[in-house]
């Protein structure tokens, strides 16, 4: 059966994928069709509740957002979704979590971290994250902050709760493992329907999101080359036993 579009189309090669391995992210700024940035925030509309519940099993549903509703679901497996991860991660894949990243007016943000998968082990490629930012941001609001060439170092502990503390602390002193440039900070800034490639070892942050924004819609959805146990994975054994049709080839821990 076919599929509706999720993607407009773009380009993603050998030019584009050599970019994405050296800095650890890559833009692929407003390929997001109109239909999917609706369906999308009317999902995540109805998922946002859960993230604000003081119920912490309620919260904890935000982390697997494909279980509680079907449209991002359908996300999993669609056949343009796939066509890229293979592009990045090659023939062999598993779905690793879906998750809301909404930032409502007056979100604070959050400071600088990193994930861990196969820290020592560089050949079975990493989980790759996708951001679906919807609605798009500015550089000072709610945008993302990366650290090109962090990746290299596969440190799944890299902390900073400000600019400066990462400056001064993760970040002093390190270079670019293959440019030799010293490594610092870059705010992105992405378009409405803008999705963005991240290696899940990569530093990012987010800056907070202005009072009189509105809610900055956006989901993320990882994919793993199998191999290593992974920390982020996030699917619920009823889910693994009862998949979404056409995800159940993507959804086993090894």
């Amino acid at each position: 059966m076919s599929q509706t579009n999720i993607f407009n189309p773009f380009g993603f090669g050998e030019t584009e994928k050599k970019a994405l391995d050296q800095d650890g992210h890559f833009l692929l700024p407003g390929i997001l069709t109109s239909e999917t940035c609706k369906q999308l925030t009317r999902s995540l509309a109805r998922i946002q509740p859960l993230r604000e519940s003081k119920d912490p099993q309620l919260r904890h549903h935000s982390g697997h957002a494909a279980e509680y509703d079907s449209y991002v679901a359908s996300l999993i497996a669609h056949p343009q979704m796939l066509d890229l991860i293979h592009k990045v991660l090659g023939p062999d894949i598993r779905f690793d979590h879906c998750g809301t990243l909404n930032r409502p007016p007056g979100h604070q943000g959050f400071g600088w971290h990193s994930h861990a998968y196969a820290d020592d082990q560089p050949e079975l490629g990493l989980i790759l994250v996708f951001f679906f930012n919807v609605n798009g941001f500015s550089t000072d609001d709610a945008s993302l902050k990366v650290v090109s060439g962090s990746y290299h170092y596969r440190d799944p502990a890299i902390k900073g709760r400000t600019d400066r503390e990462l400056r001064s602390g993760w970040l002093n002193g390190k270079k670019h493992p293959m440019t030799g440039a010293p490594l610092d900070i870059e705010v992105l800034e992405a378009p409405k329907g803008t999705v963005i490639l991240m290696w899940i070892h990569a530093a990012h942050a987010v800056n907070a999101r202005k009072l009189d924004s509105p809610t900055r819609w956006t989901i993320v959805y990882g994919y793993r080359n199998p191999g290593e146990e992974s920390s982020s994975r996030h699917i619920t054994e009823e889910f693994e036993q009862n998949p979404y049709p056409g995800t159940a080839f993507l959804l086993s821990s090894s």
